[in-house]
């Protein structure tokens, strides 16, 4: 069958919105913690309508907004070295980082209720999560090194090793520059290929393309395959695609390229009252910011830039950008994410502070600990709340959506 054949089985362009929201809807069913991931709006309406005022205000900074577990991974930087990072910022604002902390508890705590671990280990996570992101805040000849888990360490194994090769065949399942057309890539309207093709062009991207891997300055992009990627889930619905481009080199050399051109929307995250005159009013550009602020590895591969009067962010995927996967978890293991995962936030905080409000910070946190727990009460009140919360309204979302699929599509 023809790619031509191909894209007449998938939606077009009007009929994509339905469908995503079943997806969706279908995509949040499969666990709890896969709820949790996809819930973001329901956690900060239970921020809002919480008891805030108990949650202490951290020194404004860049925050993730969204910081559960499947937002930290490997990222790769602009010549290949690899570290976990904060890897998805869609709702990155300037708030506060408490926000961060209850919503990576939480995270952590349903990976734990999913691993069918004994209640107690939410506890043990949540102690071992603020004490590695306290060791973050500390003065250098004070931190503590934090070994990984055997979960991440494995993912970490994983990206050291992967190459164009293994993003190709994960991401196009081949590695031919084509874009193959089915569930995971729909077609694109006239408007929306010519625009990506503009876009191609523009010196911008090419800047962007040729910042990598040292690639030469003076190279030229051309665009070889576009579609609409079906990706994410608190994304779908959203504008994204998945772009090749083929970046021309020297000679006959030449090199591919595949883009990822997602559409930024207004964060549901909080932001600090001062912020609005600080962060830009656009939302690709907010974006594009706090990565730069928390995650500088990915950040650093970004830009803003707009689609069809849609705010977007650009970067190229590499082979080593993957996500941290924790659904099965002993006991150990829970405890020992948690205070790497707390570290690799706290790092990614503390670097915007200043050394006196890092100190404050900690010293905040650390503040009214009760005997029998070592973890702020207000984050153990927080995520058990939470929990609670998530664990009833994923179990409706199942009974409304899981049970007649047809209804996931109205």
């Amino acid at each position: 069958m023809s790619k031509k054949q191909t894209a007449l089985k998938y939606p077009q362009h009007a009929d994509r919105l339905g469908i995503l929201m079943a997806h969706q809807r279908l995509k949040m069913a499969r666990s709890a913690h896969a709820y949790v991931r996809g819930a973001t709006i329901k956690f900060y309406e239970w921020l809002e309508a919480s008891n805030g005022h108990a949650i202490p205000e951290g020194p404004p900074i860049w925050i993730c907004g969204d910081c559960h577990v499947g937002n930290l991974g490997p990222v790769a930087d602009g010549k290949g070295r690899v570290s976990i990072q904060i890897r998805d910022l869609d709702q990155t604002v300037i708030g506060n980082p408490a926000h961060d902390l209850i919503r990576l508890g939480l995270s952590l705590a349903t990976a734990a209720r999913g691993s069918d671990l004994p209640g107690v280990t939410t506890a043990y996570i949540l102690e071992h999560m603020m004490d590695g992101y306290e060791n973050a805040l500390g003065p250098a000849e004070e931190k503590e090194w934090v070994d990984a888990p055997e979960p991440v360490i494995a993912v970490l194994r994983k990206a050291l090793q992967r190459r164009w090769k293994h993003l190709a065949e994960e991401r196009l399942e081949d590695i031919k520059p084509e874009i193959p057309l089915g569930k995971k890539f729909w077609p694109l309207s006239d408007e929306e290929r010519n625009a990506i093709a503009a876009l191609g062009k523009s010196e911008n991207v090419r800047k962007l393309i040729t910042h990598l891997h040292s690639r030469k300055d003076g190279a030229e992009l051309e665009v070889c395959d576009a579609a609409y990627w079906v990706k994410g889930c608190s994304s779908l619905g959203r504008a994204r695609y998945a772009v090749l481009l083929k970046v021309k080199g020297a000679g006959d050399k030449s090199d591919i390229a595949l883009i990822d051109i997602k559409e930024a929307v207004h964060a549901a995250a909080p932001r600090a009252e001062h912020a609005p005159g600080i962060m830009p009013a656009n939302s690709a550009e907010r974006v594009v910011m706090g990565a730069r602020a928390l995650a500088p590895a990915l950040g650093n591969r970004m830009i803003a830039a707009e689609i069809l009067g849609k705010p977007v962010i650009i970067r190229e995927l590499l082979p080593q950008d993957l996500k941290v996967e924790i659904e099965q978890l002993t006991q150990s293991q829970a405890s020992k994410a948690a205070r790497y995962l707390g570290n690799v936030v706290g790092q990614a905080h503390g670097r915007q502070m200043t050394p006196a409000d890092r100190w404050a910070w900690k010293q905040s946190l650390q503040k009214h600990r009760s005997a029998g727990l070592d973890a702020p009460p207000w984050l153990w009140t927080s995520v058990i709340d939470l929990v609670g919360a998530h664990e009833r309204a994923y179990l409706d979302h199942c009974r409304r959506f899981a049970l007649d699929p047809e209804r996931a599509a109205a």
